[in-house]
């Protein structure tokens, strides 16, 4: 007789965090999360703020593969690499070329997409209750690129259109008819039309963190040293004043999940993309909706705090300091496309937790089966937040998904 779940310990106060603990505390459960900071001040605060349930392609393609040298040998180019990190970073390098091919891109694009498909509905089931007002906006996003590279954004077309995904093409004038301020420096593009973006993601966070406390979970702002589970299969947390001890226990800590698995035996290849993001005050009239460059790898969102640019790939790790030429990268980029943006504000790094793969690690250890992951959505950390929090939570719970978790195991790097 499978044992019923009262107790569960969330490690990490990110979107996903919150989510899993919010959608655990409605069934019944006691639940405790954790973090040294304040909930949502990592990821779930300086991203892109996009729902995109569209994005099913990812960055494992041998298109992109094939323009990487070049990527790397420039300066102003949308990808960088911090040479330093090249020897750490070389299990992640390896996995990366080995599912850098139209299998391994297909496989991803489809499991993507499984997921995806659900992230919106998940989002309105979880935002019931929750005061948001003008902080989500459903005016949907435009992709914009040159006709350099037509041949990839022709295979990124065919693909999402043999997935299902609905996605409408666009002229430069239409694009124009709906963004006026741009700068008409682009080719064509494509607008998904239901996607939604935040104007404030922090605060949307924290009403869904005021939530959860409300259904009754608990915060601790503390540090957590070490995971763990015994014989019994009891879970434990252990930071420096106290051990805490669950039925099972959740690692939604984002980019700093190895620290973990590596504790828990298992050698999972995570690493970080880094990105980045500056503020131009008072110009978020500028456009009505995300604006993103697939040429250049940045994109612009309307917020409260301003028109925010984001973007770029860089590969350094979690310690190396922020690139002042990623920031003069992005500023270049946004006044590129809209010449009228003056002084930039908030310079900010984040990372984003990557598997080889692309796709993220979902369910139970490998060796421990109490002990439940949820990390590694890269890019799409905030659109996947609630969606992640329902799986999360049916698995914790011994409930039927009916979803096809295989793809989303640890076990695939074992």
């Amino acid at each position: 007789m499978i044992k019923k779940v009262q107790s569960v310990g969330i490690v990490g106060a990110g979107i996903q965090g919150v989510c899993t603990g919010i959608k655990l505390a409605e069934k019944g459960i006691k639940v405790s999360l954790f973090d040294k900071n304040e909930p949502g001040k990592m990821a779930s605060y300086g991203n892109a703020g996009h729902f995109s349930p569209y994005a099913v392609l990812q960055l494992n393609r041998p298109d992109i593969l094939y323009d990487v040298p070049k990527m790397l040998l420039s300066s102003s180019g949308p990808l960088a690499l911090k040479w330093n990190y090249i020897p750490k970073m070389m299990p992640w390098i390896l996995g990366y070329l080995k599912n850098c091919n139209q299998k391994s891109m297909m496989h991803t694009a489809k499991y993507m997409n499984q997921i995806l498909s659900l992230a919106l509905d998940a989002y309105d089931e979880i935002f019931k209750d929750v005061e948001l007002g003008h902080l989500v906006e459903r005016k949907g996003v435009i992709y914009i690129w040159t006709d350099q590279n037509l041949k990839s954004r022709n295979l990124e077309i065919k693909i999402r259109d043999e997935l299902g995904v609905k996605q409408q093409l666009l002229t430069k004038q239409e694009i124009l008819d709906l963004e006026p301020n741009l700068n008409p420096v682009f080719h064509a593009g494509v607008l998904y039309d239901y996607a939604w973006h935040a104007r404030d993601p922090h605060k949307i966070l924290i009403k869904l963190f005021e939530k959860f406390t409300k259904l009754g979970g608990q915060f601790f702002k503390t540090e957590v040293k070490n995971v763990l589970q015994n014989v019994d299969g009891d879970t434990y947390v252990k930071t420096d004043n106290q051990d805490y001890k669950f039925d099972k226990l959740v690692i939604a800590t984002g980019a700093f999940s190895k620290q973990f698995t590596d504790q828990l035996g298992e050698k999972i290849p995570l690493d970080t993309e880094r990105g980045y993001h500056v503020h131009f005050k008072n110009m978020d009239h500028l456009i009505q909706r995300p604006v993103i460059s697939m040429d250049r790898g940045f994109g612009m969102t309307p917020m409260d705090q301003g028109l925010r640019a984001v973007g770029t790939v860089e590969l350094g790790g979690l310690k190396n300091p922020p690139s002042k030429k990623r920031i003069q990268y992005i500023i270049n980029c946004a006044k590129e496309l809209l010449p009228q943006l003056g002084e930039h504000h908030d310079e900010w790094l984040g990372f984003r937790p990557t598997l080889p793969d692309f796709l993220p690690v979902l369910g139970p250890a490998k060796k421990f089966n109490n002990i439940v992951y949820a990390f590694g959505h890269q890019h799409l950390g905030w659109t996947l937040g609630a969606i992640t929090g329902k799986i999360i939570s049916g698995i914790v719970n011994n409930e039927n998904t009916n979803l096809d978790l295989t793809p989303y195991s640890s076990t695939r790097f074992s």
